[in-house]
């Protein structure tokens, strides 16, 4: 596969570039090596595709997952504990997971365990490979990366996305680049406050 179009916010990629140079040759080297082709598995059940050949996002996923696992991205997920009181939400947020707890529980309220799960983290970069629904792709951009970023366990998100000549070959519902793009574009400069770099992808 190919890099079409790359997107940097908040100056995401020259950080890269400057303080990350070996971890963007290998997200690039990674994106080259997955063969499109071999994922085209996926048989479509839609009426006006029918029985047509597209790419599989599972397939897809799984064939960025070895590579990026083989070149030592781990998961992480972040634990913390919320409840409805706005004020003790402020209180706490910055807090260890289990003082959280405590000054909840402290308070007389109800404190839920939450956390956030990134697929793959190196070296305080955060990287997501996104084939899915649009409203998982929101969640990646404006809350998962934002909140590694702003708990300091990550400098940069990393999100990567197939173009829409590349979507249009996949089944319905997938996000691409370009309205992502849009998205990000139409909320602001500073919003989401978090540098990123988006990664617009196809065979």
């Amino acid at each position: 596969m190919k890099i079409v179009q790359t997107c940097s916010h908040l100056n995401g990629l020259e950080y890269l570039l400057v303080h990350k140079p070996r971890l963007w040759a290998e997200v690039q080297s990674v994106v080259e090596q997955v063969n499109a082709a071999d994922c085209r598995t996926k048989v479509s059940q839609e009426r006006q595709k029918l029985g047509e050949l597209k790419y599989s996002p599972i397939e897809l996923n799984k064939a960025f997952a070895k590579l990026l696992r083989a070149e030592g991205w781990v998961e992480s997920r972040v634990s913390y504990w919320v409840t409805s009181d706005v004020k003790l939400i402020r209180q706490t947020l910055s807090k260890p997971p289990d003082e959280q707890k405590h000054e909840i529980l402290q308070a007389g309220a109800e404190a839920i365990f939450s956390y956030n799960q990134t697929d793959f983290v190196k070296e305080r970069v955060a990287l997501e490979v996104q084939f899915g629904k649009y409203a998982f792709v929101a969640y990646d951009l404006f809350v998962k990366h934002l909140a590694f970023y702003v708990r300091d366990e990550i400098d940069v998100g990393v999100e990567i996305l197939p173009m829409k000549s590349m979507q249009s070959e996949m089944s319905s519902g997938p996000a691409y680049y370009e309205g992502e793009l849009y998205n990000v574009i139409r909320n602001g400069r500073g919003v989401p406050a978090v540098p990123l770099v988006m990664i617009g992808i196809a065979p």
